[in-house]
């Protein structure tokens, strides 16, 4: 529980549950659901002790607002709403990320912080990350509020496969793997290049590992929702599949490599990342 508090995904929460149930005659049960998600999240980090975030206020203060328009609008603009509703989203929350840069306070920083050393929060290189992370969250409610736009202005298809559900995740996808990248890549890069020992950068395979198992998604969601013809439903399962095994086979997981580093070391040889057993008096 406290480790998904420390992620961006708690503050994101409640702006998935409302692209999953925001449509027509739902925009108020859609709303109703990610306010009481968003005060959730904010209850629970309080109960344990965390900080509340920004990016949790703002969640808080967003959803109240629409709250207060399901309750007191006429149904003409609630009718609007059901349409542009996701779209507003997407656009605000590329205007808080953008906004926390603006304001030197990238919104990832305060969860970076909950699993950081504190005499690290003050290294240009600690929040030198945490902008470049915020960036590509930038730029992927950049891409679904694009996406979203076209499928509503462009196609006339607020409900749209790929501008309305595969873009748009596939874009919230790739931050979080950036999310999870980054840390292990941009400082050991730049501290490489000053000169310091450190580990070297994890390989940039690691940031696209997701995208085989999205693609096989892709095309079982596709076929059970005839989104898609058979045809693409299927070469999607297809090099989705073919794509996973080459990935485990070319690139094995980190943890099956330091296990099989273990194994080989010979005796009495310490692996970097292995349990040394307790020294005997």
């Amino acid at each position: 529980m406290r480790a998904v508090l420390n992620s961006p995904i708690a503050g994101l929460a409640p702006w998935i549950v409302m692209s999953l149930f925001t449509g027509p005659g739902r925009f108020e049960e859609a709303v109703a659901g990610a306010l009481g998600l968003a005060l959730l999240v904010v209850f629970a980090n309080w109960r344990l002790g965390n900080s509340v975030k920004l990016l949790e206020w703002f969640d808080t203060a967003f959803f109240l607002i629409l709250a207060g328009i399901g309750l007191f609008a006429s149904a003409r603009v609630i009718s609007w709403m059901e349409l542009w509703g996701g779209e507003i989203a997407n656009v605000a929350l590329v205007a808080f990320a953008l906004g926390s840069i603006l304001i030197r306070r990238p919104f990832t920083l305060e969860y970076a912080k909950e699993a950081t050393d504190p005499e690290l929060w003050s290294s240009p290189i600690f929040i030198r990350t945490n902008y470049v992370i915020t960036w590509a969250w930038v730029a992927a409610f950049g891409v679904s509020a694009i996406a979203g736009a076209i499928g509503d202005a462009v196609l006339d298809d607020a409900g749209n496969f790929w501008t309305g559900w595969i873009i748009q995740i596939g874009a919230t996808v790739f931050a979080v793997s950036f999310t999870e990248f980054y840390p292990d890549y941009g400082p050991n890069k730049a501290l490489a290049k000053m000169g310091v020992e450190t580990d070297p950068p994890v390989s940039l395979v690691r940031l696209f590992d997701w995208i085989p198992a999205f693609v096989l998604i892709v095309g079982i969601m596709g076929l059970v929702t005839d989104s898609v013809s058979s045809t693409v439903g299927w070469v999607l399962v297809a090099v989705g599949a073919v794509a996973i095994g080459v990935m485990h086979r070319l690139f094995p997981a980190e943890k099956k490599a330091v296990a099989d580093a273990v194994a080989d070391a010979p005796r009495g040889q310490e692996t970097p990342g292995a349990a040394q057993p307790p020294s005997t008096p």
